[in-house]
């Protein structure tokens, strides 16, 4: 298995592109922390796959620290984080999303990597293996839509955070690497579109993506898998599009 005992955090684990990557992760042989705001989500999930629930905020620093706490109590350290969780504003002109909404996209989509990274480069760096850090961007910090100008803003600088980190942390053997996703039927597809989830709607968005089709949560985990794994051990810095040729 591609990630026999390796010892992984999930955020955001208990739906959509989350809950994919857990699985995904478990069925490779990594032993899962799947967190979530939602508790009853991340329990559901981590009872299927064997791996342990938590509840937590990732725009909280306590919060992320307990994450990093309970894999070092239960499993005894570290290797994989995933820095799934985030979420969006209304798709719609730049004028109509208000200020609590803006801080709150950017606690949760860009925020939380510093959260995440003073929590666990301290562990990586003490366990002295080194560690793999994904974080889970978007098309739209590489070719943005119009509507989503605040939320393509946080993933343009999780793409930058993404690389920089890269680069500082790679004397410690710490790998940061970001998946790219295009637009996927999640639990923000109709905020993503700014409109109801209809077909015709679904196809004028499928439309822009050259191979024809939505994201799916296995596309996305498949990509995390590969990053997390030994054998992509010289890949550091990579902003990887999973867009079906969206941004080509």
């Amino acid at each position: 298995m591609r990630l026999h005992k390796k010892i992984a955090i999930v955020t955001g684990g208990g739906g959509g592109f989350g809950e994919g990557i857990a699985r995904m992760f478990a069925a490779e042989g990594a032993h899962v922390i799947v967190a979530d705001l939602d508790i009853a989500a991340a329990t559901r999930v981590a009872a299927e796959i064997g791996g342990l629930a938590i509840q937590g905020d990732v725009s909280v620093g306590a919060d992320v620290q307990a994450m990093v706490d309970l894999a070092v109590a239960h499993y005894d350290g570290l290797d994989i984080v995933v820095n799934n969780a985030g979420t969006t504003h209304r798709n719609g002109p730049i004028l109509d999303v208000d200020e609590e909404t803006f801080d709150r996209v950017y606690a949760v989509n860009v925020k939380s990597l510093y959260w995440m990274t003073h929590s666990c480069v301290p562990l990586f760096r003490r366990q002295g293996r080194g560690g793999s850090i994904i974080n889970i961007s978007s098309t739209a910090g590489i070719r943005p839509r119009p509507g989503l100008v605040w939320y393509n803003g946080t993933k343009g600088a999780v793409n930058t955070m993404t690389q920089c980190m890269a680069i500082e942390l790679a004397p410690d053997n710490i790998r940061v690497n970001a998946v790219c996703p295009v637009i996927g039927a999640t639990g923000l597809l109709e905020s993503f579109m700014g409109q109801a989830d209809t077909p015709e709607i679904r196809a004028k968005f499928v439309a822009s993506v050259p191979l024809g089709r939505m994201s799916k949560p296995s596309d996305i985990a498949n990509a995390c898998v590969f990053l997390a794994e030994d054998q992509s051990s010289f890949l550091t810095g990579v902003l990887l599009p999973v867009d079906g040729g969206r941004t080509a």
